[in-house]
This record gives structure tokens, sequence and C-alpha cells, in this order.
């Protein structure tokens, strides 16, 4: 049933920042000193007070980070990914890191065709090399001016200690309950006494506050050698010592591929951002090794002055970005892959030429009811079978940013589920479970291989209007990530909506392609709307040849955008945070 509304406040603005009453359901959270949104409450107010004793946007980040992978362990663990975007507003300079591992060495792809049906089952063998804590290792080193230990302090008082479990992660507990009781390590975490931790209780994660504080203790039996040994300390603690090998250990005895070798040979990468303008913003992305750059190609086929004139979340508008999106995401599945072993021809893809040959594809008359063809074909894909049934829930993950006083921005966007790979005993991490966004297709550009990087659905992301704002801001949400963000920036670059409000306001998203996680469901046409969207704009779609299914009010299938906004001039700090889930801002 169709209800809602049909508009939302879109008055225009001159400035960077909107202020007064917009009909947002929570304010805009402004400042002058530094804020911290993230997806949950706990992380966000680690970061704040980071902040407040001295540290940068990159310390505060990592801490927030880091206790995502307690507070939010059904959604992002310790030793799961952690894809990171750096600002330094000194340079001028952005740069990523590539907090994401390779398959194992003696990952096989032909045991899942021959034994998998293709697929690549739940357990052990979906485990990647872990690249979140190089990952935040790597940041503190090249960005921040904390210890590890600093920053860790909060992520192990709430594992130590536990924190008040809350209803969504009660209800993830819930509904993947028999998912965690197939092993019987991960069972004894999160489900402690053989049943589900009810809201309200305290939930304690002893070994994992255990791992953590040892990590701590090699960098402050370390340090007196200075920072960078302490730093380092903590990589070869979890990569060339006991970690690794107790993780090591665990795989061979039960039939996984990790080697304590595929972990003494990682250590997570500088990447270049990927940039494109669009009107006068810079967007920054992670590289094709994300989905990323989906939202610089979407974007690209985009007038800002055409949108406007359609209005806002019209038929007319919908029907236009989801279009584009789907010519985007085309390519997302015919190119992008690791671009260390796959060529992805980024650049050609973004190219004008090719640009105004996708742009000739787009009919305000009509949607195309399959995927589209990719980039440099002349049909539509082909070989493809639509999936029965409904999308299921994506493998989530969360999402955090941060502006300090300097004007410096972080956003990390890190994740790996709980509940479909196995807890090594003792440790309290579920290793990567990543290996569940590749494609065991021959001759797919994310394909299984040793060594190659899964495809990645989590990607920060950053907007800079050069000498007016810097804006970093992402998502959790799967395929639904880059759709929910390209939404948010056009709801506050086209429409000027005050940054709460463009966080708040209805979604909408596109199936109609290939999904990233394991079956890698395609629903062809599908287009879902929340509900707040008038029941005839869904109906005027339906009649273009959409196949409208409707969402929730505030459904967190739509993401849970997190954003900053910091005007150079000022120096103030706007805050927003989705209540679709249990993102917060805080800042002064």
């Amino acid at each position: 049933m169709w209800k809602g509304v049909a508009s939302v406040n879109t008055r225009p603005v001159e400035s960077g920042l909107t202020l007064g009453t917009t009909g947002a359901h929570r304010p805009t959270l402004y400042g002058t000193q530094h804020m911290a949104v993230a997806g949950h409450y706990l992380a966000s107010h680690a970061a704040f007070a980071i902040l407040e004793a001295g540290g940068n946007a990159t310390d505060a980040g990592v801490a927030a980070g880091i206790v995502l992978g307690v507070v939010q362990c059904d959604l992002v663990n310790v030793a799961g990914i952690a894809p990171i975007m750096v600002h330094d507003a000194k340079s001028g300079r952005t740069q990523t890191i590539s907090g994401l591992g390779p398959w194992p060495a003696l990952a096989d792809n032909e045991i899942f065709l021959r034994e998998h049906g293709g697929l690549i089952p739940p357990g052990l063998l979906r485990t990647v090399v872990p690249g979140a804590p190089s990952a935040w290792i790597k940041a503190l080193r090249h960005f921040g001016t904390m210890s590890f230990g600093e920053v860790a302090q909060a992520a192990i008082r709430f594992a130590r200690d536990g924190f008040v479990m809350y209803p969504l992660l009660a209800d993830a507990l819930a509904e993947h309950e028999a998912d965690y009781r197939k092993w019987p390590s991960n069972a004894a975490v999160f489900l402690p006494g053989g049943r589900l931790p009810q809201v309200g209780e305290i939930f304690i994660q002893s070994d994992l506050a255990r791992t953590l504080q040892y990590l701590a203790d090699e960098e402050s039996a370390a340090s007196g050698a200075g920072r960078e040994a302490g730093l380092q300390a903590v990589h070869d603690a979890f990569y060339r010592g006991d970690i690794a090998r107790t993780i090591s250990a665990f795989h061979e005895a039960e039939g996984g591929w990790l080697r304590f070798g595929d972990f003494a040979s990682f250590e997570a990468a500088l990447e270049p951002a990927v940039m494109r303008r669009f009107g006068e913003a810079e967007i920054h992305t992670c590289g094709p090794w994300t989905q990323g750059p989906v939202i610089q190609q979407t974007l690209a086929l985009l007038d800002p002055a055409a949108l406007k004139a359609l209005g806002h979340n019209s038929p007319a508008y919908i029907h236009r970005i989801t279009e584009a999106l789907k010519l985007a995401f085309a390519d997302r599945e015919r190119f992008y892959g690791d671009p260390r072993v796959t060529d992805v021809p980024l650049d050609a893809l973004l190219a004008e030429d090719n640009l105004a040959a996708r742009r000739a594809l787009l009919r305000d008359d009509r949607a195309w009811t399959e995927m589209p063809p990719h980039s440099f074909a002349e049909a539509a894909s082909a070989g493809l079978s639509g999936s029965e049934g409904s999308p299921a829930l994506p493998g989530d993950t969360s999402f955090v940013c941060v502006v300090d006083r300097h004007g410096n921005a972080f956003a990390a966007t890190p994740s790996d589920t709980s509940y479909d790979s196995v807890l090594v005993p003792g440790t309290g991490l579920c290793p990567s479970s990543r290996g569940t966004q590749s494609f065991t297709s021959p001759g797919h550009p994310a394909q299984v291989a040793p060594g190659v990087r899964p495809r990645l659905t989590c990607n920060p992301a950053l907007a800079i209007k050069p000498g007016a704002w810097t804006m970093p801001f992402g998502t959790p949400g799967g395929d639904v990530q880059c759709q929910a963000m390209v939404q948010v920036l056009l709801n506050r670059l086209v429409f000027g909506m005050d940054l709460q409000l463009a966080v708040e306001a209805p979604r909408f998203a596109s199936y109609s392609f290939p999904g990233a996680f394991q079956p890698h469901e395609y629903f062809p046409g599908r287009l879902a709307l929340e509900s707040r969207i008038a029941a005839d704009t869904a109906r005027q779609l339906g009649t273009l040849g959409h196949d409208v299914h409707p969402w929730p009010d505030w459904t967190l299938r739509a993401g849970a955008v997190c954003a900053i906004q910091h005007d150079h001039a000022s120096g103030v700090k706007a805050g927003a945070a989705d209540p679709r889930r249990t993102s917060y801002a805080v800042g002064w």
C-alpha cells in the first residue's frame, strides 16, 4: 500500500551550509571544532573522545572503526575489511587505503565449480586475508598522531566490560540464530549461555578484548624505539605473530585455505583515489577494486540543471537516475575487479565519447527491463537468468567519517559479518568472509584466484568544492550503497537541502543487475521505492516499464548515510546521521 509525501523542502541555498527549520526528523548537528558521524553512537562517542584529547581526524576515525567491530559485531569484524579515504587539508591531497586482503595462495576456484555448483558456500572457504587491522595501522602511521593503544582503548573497554544490547543487533542475532549455531565457536560468543542476548543486557566479548589488548601490549613493549616501531609491532603481532599462527593453524586443521605465509606477505596499500567533477564539486572515490566509480559513472550521465527542472523524486527524476545507475552497474558487472591483475578501462569508461554513447541509451519514455549493454557493446548483456522472490538483505557493513579542527577529513567503510564464517576459538575474530563478493564464472573480472582481491561494495567517498567546502560521506547497504550516496549528493548539490534532510529524504534503488554477494541474484527491471514516495509516482514509473516494489518507510535496506560538510571560510561543520539505523553525529 503506497502512502506518504510527494515532496520535501528543497529550498535553494546560496552558501555551502543551510541553517534553520527543515522538516527533518533530527536536526543537522553544527559545530566549529570537530565532528564525527558513525554507524553506531558508541563509535561516534569514541571518535569524539579522541578529538577532545587532541587527536586528529585519522586518530578519531580509526578509534571509531575499531569500535564498530565490537558494537556492530554482526556487520563489522575487527579481522574484516576497512577501505579508507583520507583528505589532508593543508596539502589538499586525497588518498585511499585498500583495507582488503586477497584470496589465499591455496584458493582454488575449481573446487567451487566442481563441488559447490559454482557457489562460494558459507564457512572457511570464503575467507580472504583480513585487511582491516593493517589498514588501521597504515592510516595511523601515515596520517595519525596517536598510538594504536590510545585509539583502541574504547574498543577494548566495550569488548571487555560490555555494552548494552540494542534492538538492531538483537534482531540481527535472532534472524541469524541458526547460522550462529552452525559453529560452536560462533555460538559461544554470540549466543552466550546458549540463548539469544536480550535488549538491555550487557554483551561481552572477552576473547576479542584480549586480542585487542595483546596488540596494544605488543606496541607498548616496542614503543621505546619510537611511535613507528610501536605501530610496526602491532602489525607484526597480527600478521607475523601469534594471531596469524592461531588463525592459520585453525584453518589448516579445519579445511580452510589461510596460511601463515598469506598473513606474513600482506600489508594494506596506499592507492590513488578516483576523481571526477560534477558541477562545481570534485567527487572522490576508491578505485574499481570497489564499486566506488559507479558514483562517478552515474553522475557523468546526469545534468544538474536538467535534474533540478524535473523536480525532486518526481517520476521523471527517479526514472532518469535509475536508468543512469543501470548503465553504470552494467559496467561494474563487465569491467570492475582488482586492478592489479584486471585491466579496468576506467579512463575509457569516463571518456566523453563513451559517455555520449551511454547517454544515448537513456530513454525518457521507457525503462530498460533488463540489465542494459555495457560500454563498448552493441547488444544487451546475455546469459543472465532472473532470480525468484525478493533480494536478500546484503551481508552488511557500517561507516564512519570525521572532520577535525584543521579541516582534515577521514572516511571508512569497515565490514564483514560474523554469521557466515567460522570464529577462530580464543581470538574473538571471524576472519574476513569477503570472498562472498567474488565470482566463480571463468573469465569474470572479479573471479576467484589466489592473490586476487574480491571486488568490494564498500566504498567511502569525499566531495569537495575547492576553496569552499569538504564533505566525507558513505553508507552501508551492499549494492544500494552507491545508489543511496548518489541520491544524498544530488539532494545536497542540486536541491540545496539541509544536510540532515538530504540524508532523510525518501530513497529508491534498482536491482536490475547481478548482485555483489553470493549467489549474485539478478532481478531484471526491479525498482524499490520507500513508501514515503507518492503512490502516483510509483504508478507512473510502472507505466515506463519499471517493476516497482514498495519498501517500508525508513527501511534499513535503503542504507544509512552519514556525512559531514566542513565550510572552509567559517570553519563551521555540519553533521548528519541516518535514522534508518543506529547512526549518530557528535561534535561541537
